[in-house]
């Protein structure tokens, strides 16, 4: 049996906080640090390795490499796997997994590449006599991690078993949490634990999940991070020491009880949102720390020191909305000065720590920061400023926000591309104030205002999708292809933006199951807030983006009205709908497709927003077969059919023109007596069939259902409310 050294350890880490991660593990007994992009090196004993995995606030995993091996393809890949000898690192009767990463030119699909790796770790031992392991994606005994570099491959095992990270006390988190670690990077940044020997105080005017909070506490209460896991990955290894692993752990426990006992700093968190404050006590009541942690519903104006005891100094830290995209970020300035006028007034001799990707809302305060880190969020580029509020006095924003539009960049323009510019310019003025009002992020800037300029021009939370309205026949390709040239050389100018990161696609009718089919494989996901809403648009792979815009202001009425009932969503296309009227409050929603695609897309909304399937039940069918067998259980339904399909799902053609007699008369048969339905489509021209207004109250509300940013074409949709006579 071979023999691996169990002395040389790996730990990863968001990029960013490599240092400080060299420095904790120093402190727990590490020699020979050595800093990598997103990662330290380190050696010691295993009793180190089980502190890191026990003590580290920093780390995500805490890794035992065991072997670099060359790998340019797959079978080189399966044959370094293969020639390890996995007898000697865990019993074949533990589950496994293997969290594969990387890529080279012969292997570029990850799964394929955990494939091959788990086929050589099952073939090991199935040559060699043993009983075949079980591979086990969600809770395995033991983790592999294969990162894929070039032509080598490293194979580690993941120690901890998953990213310690996760705590344990955070179920659930919202859109863009702020992960563990990182929350303890910043504190760590912001010299908390060095405030709180003092006697400082802590306070989160927007704390969300608290997890800023928590970390503080654990901090100052001496609470090892991982003392809650479950379970540990070296647990199920051949190298662990059961005795010394006991050890270890009992110390930590007795540190804890030690650490709770004292007296310890005020923490204290506020978000606007009850719901917010709801789940951040869940977290707290599951850390053990409600005598510690502190939260209340209050909004950002109402932020005051507390006064029910002497808090000359602390520590004010926060991880405020980012509004690093066009959409948000005129209105989420004023959230920044407000936040920094607060700062000021009521912590005039505090530290101050505020976490943003944005740096120009970071000087949205007002406030000089006398320090700058960057760190990642994710994927995010970041930035942490801390602020000595001591003499820092607010400064004039106008001196630091840049002229909206210079001549310098409109030189460069064409005569057209600077007509087009302007006119979104224009348009964008026209509609600040509402957005800013409504706390809009998702709108449509510009819909072919000047028909030679044929496009749709839409902002989601700050992204820009472009939708080019296909040409009629006799219209010059040149003529229209030069003209979508002068609007890509004029958006990025009127927008301050880079030009590579707006979407552009040709607008076209799509038949049949193609209207569900990809343009592309992205697969990129962007978070927008709409409402109380928080949905998923995809801005690349589909000609739709998942997002119906105009349909808004019919969302969130249907929010308002959904309280305590039963709602039904027919061709509920991604679920949009089924959100606002799941978070208003019904008891319950019915949500109706013939896309996979869709329903799945509408699952992923449902869990972004923190609501099962219990409630919310998902159908794939046939919305007019699926309704004769239906009984009146509803009190709101929504009906919003396609203008025409030929599904391969159907026996025939959909033409909402033709078939929508029928098909209303079907909603209404499921529909409860004083209940309401709202029919609505996009077909130009559309005409109600004269019999519904007979047999039912029908009253077109088309002009209630269209917002500010389409009062320029009031034809994109029609829209109704039926009710029964």
């Amino acid at each position: 049996m071979q023999t691996y050294a169990a002395s040389h350890w790996f730990a990863t880490c968001p990029k960013g906080i490599e240092g400080l991660l060299a420095a904790e593990l120093s402190t727990l007994g590490a020699t020979a640090t050595r800093e990598t992009v997103a990662g330290v090196h380190f050696e010691g004993p295993l009793a180190l390795a089980y502190r890191a995995c026990l003590w580290s606030r920093l780390a995500n995993r805490i890794l035992w490499p065991l072997d670099s091996l060359p790998a340019d393809d797959a079978d080189g890949l399966y044959q370094a796997l293969r020639s390890v000898d996995w007898q000697a690192i865990f019993d074949p009767r533990c589950s496994f997994a293997i969290d594969f990463s990387g890529q080279n030119r012969h292997i570029r699909n990850t799964q394929f590449g955990a494939q091959r790796s788990k086929d050589a770790v099952v073939d090991y031992f199935v040559s060699a006599g043993s009983p075949r392991p079980v591979v086990e994606k969600r809770q395995p005994d033991v983790r592999l991690n294969v990162r894929l570099a070039k032509s080598e491959v490293h194979i580690s095992v993941d120690l901890a078993g998953g990213s310690l990270h996760q705590r344990g006390y955070r179920l659930r988190a919202g859109g863009a949490p702020l992960k563990e670690n990182l929350a303890a990077a910043i504190l760590l940044r912001a010299e908390w634990p060095g405030i709180a020997s003092r006697g400082g105080a802590l306070i989160d005017p927007m704390c969300g999940a608290a997890t800023l909070l928590l970390e503080g506490a654990m901090m100052v209460a001496d609470v090892a991070p991982a003392l809650g896991r479950r379970q540990f990955g070296f647990e199920s290894l051949r190298l662990h020491n059961p005795s010394q692993w006991q050890a270890l752990l009992s110390d930590a426990r007795g540190r804890s009880e030690r650490g709770r006992a004292r007296e310890l700093p005020e923490i204290r968190g506020y978000d606007a949102d009850p719901k917010v404050v709801r789940k951040a006590q869940e977290n707290i009541a599951r850390a053990g720390l409600e005598k510690v942690v502190r939260v209340s519903c209050k909004p950002l104006a109402e932020l005051k020191k507390p006064t029910h005891r002497s808090l000359p100094f602390g520590l004010l830290v926060c991880n405020p909305p980012y509004g690093e995209r066009l959409g948000q970020k005129d209105s989420l300035a004023y959230l920044y000065r407000q936040l920094g006028e607060a700062m000021v007034r009521e912590f005039p001799d505090w530290q101050a720590a505020i976490f943003t990707s944005d740096l120009d809302l970071g000087k949205a305060t007002g406030l000089r920061s006398h320090k700058r880190y960057a760190l990642w969020n994710g994927p995010i580029a970041s930035h942490l400023l801390l602020f000595e509020l001591s003499n820092n006095s607010l400064r004039d924003l106008e001196q630091d926000r840049p002229a909206a539009d210079t001549a310098i960049g409109d030189q460069a323009l064409s005569e057209g591309a600077q007509m087009f510019a302007n006119r979104i310019r224009k348009n964008r003025k026209r509609l600040s104030s509402w957005l800013r009002r409504e706390g809009i992020e998702c709108y449509r800037l510009y819909d072919a205002d000047m028909p030679e300029y044929a496009v749709a021009v839409d902002i989601y939370a700050g992204r820009v999708h472009v939708a080019e309205y296909q040409a009629p026949r006799g219209v010059d390709p040149e003529a229209a292809a030069r003209r979508l040239d002068e609007v890509r050389a004029a958006l990025p100018e009127a927008l301050g933006v880079s030009g590579d990161s707006i979407v552009y696609k040709q607008r076209r009718r799509l038949r049949g199951t193609d209207q569900y089919e990809k343009q592309g494989s992205r697969n990129e996901m962007l978070s927008v807030q709409e409402g109380s809403a928080r949905l998923l648009v995809n801005l690349h792979d589909y000609l739709d983006t998942g997002l119906f815009l105009d349909h808004r202001p019919l969302r969130l009425r249907l929010g308002r009205e959904a309280a305590g009932k039963r709602f039904l969503n027919l061709f509920c296309y991604t679920g949009s709908a089924t959100v606002h009227v799941a978070l208003g409050g019904a008891r319950a929603t019915t949500s109706v497709d013939m896309s996979n695609t869709y329903l799945n897309w509408l699952r992923k909304n449902l869990a972004h927003n923190g609501l099962d399937e219990s409630h919310n039940t998902l159908v794939k069918a046939n919305c007019l077969e699926w309704l004769k067998q239906q009984q009146p259980d509803y009190d709101l339904v929504l009906l919003d059919p396609p203008s025409f399909s030929n599904s391969r799902s159907m026996a025939g053609s959909f033409d909402v023109q033709r078939d929508h007699a029928d098909l209303v008369r079907a909603a209404m048969a499921v529909l409860r007596p004083g209940g309401q339905l709202y029919f609505s489509n996009n077909r130009r021209g559309f005409k109600l069939e004269p019999e519904l207004e007979q047999s039912f109250n029908c009253e077109d509300i088309t002009g209630e259902t269209l917002d500010t940013d389409f009062q320029r074409n009031r034809r994109i949709h029609c829209c109704w409310l039926i009710r029964h006579r």
